[in-house]
């Protein structure tokens, strides 16, 4: 019964993983269709661009999903490796000094910036191209991370990503 609970546990990982590779390899082809910065005259002028709307859209969901799958494998793969998981600036802690995130107060500045787009309808477009800009420019921390968490669990837990559907681009876009 414990070990089905175990094999229950790595495989949600592994499937945790592979929505990673999933959500960053999404948000990185969302954020190719944009010519970055995105300065807010050219907003102005296509402020009826539908595809530039729902892609920039698209961008700040990819970047909340992929952050929240981050969390989710952070927090899941710290206690498959007995590490305290009570609390999350904990696990950041714990995957700082492993080398999956650089800082703790990087992935902080990334929930900031995200909450915004959560609880804000701005109209100012200098704010709008400031908040894209701010996402694009803090997606490398998520990538990084997901990258680097993905080969912390294969190496320290023994645990790869459920299936390699999307190995091949994550590897190609994040290696």
């Amino acid at each position: 019964m414990t070990h089905d609970i175990l094999e229950a546990q790595q495989r949600h990982l592994a499937q945790l993983m592979e929505a990673i590779q999933r959500c960053a390899w999404f948000l990185h082809q969302s954020e190719a269709k944009i010519d970055w910065p995105i300065l807010p005259e050219w907003l102005v002028e296509h402020k009826k661009d539908v595809d530039l709307f729902e892609t920039l859209a698209a961008i700040n969901e990819r970047f909340a999903k992929l952050q929240d799958s981050l969390a989710s494998a952070m927090r899941h793969s710290a206690l498959l490796a007995g590490e305290s998981s009570d609390n999350f600036l904990k696990v950041l802690v714990f995957f700082e000094k492993q080398g999956v995130i650089d800082a703790t107060s990087d992935w902080q500045r990334c929930r900031a910036v995200r909450n915004m787009a959560a609880h804000e309808y701005a109209t100012n477009y200098a704010d709008i191209a400031e908040h894209f800009n701010l996402l694009h420019e803090l997606s490398a921390v998520l990538f990084h991370a997901a990258r680097r968490l993905i080969i912390w669990c294969t190496e320290q837990l023994g645990i790869p990503p459920a299936s390699r559907d999307f190995e091949e681009e994550f590897n190609r876009t994040f290696a």
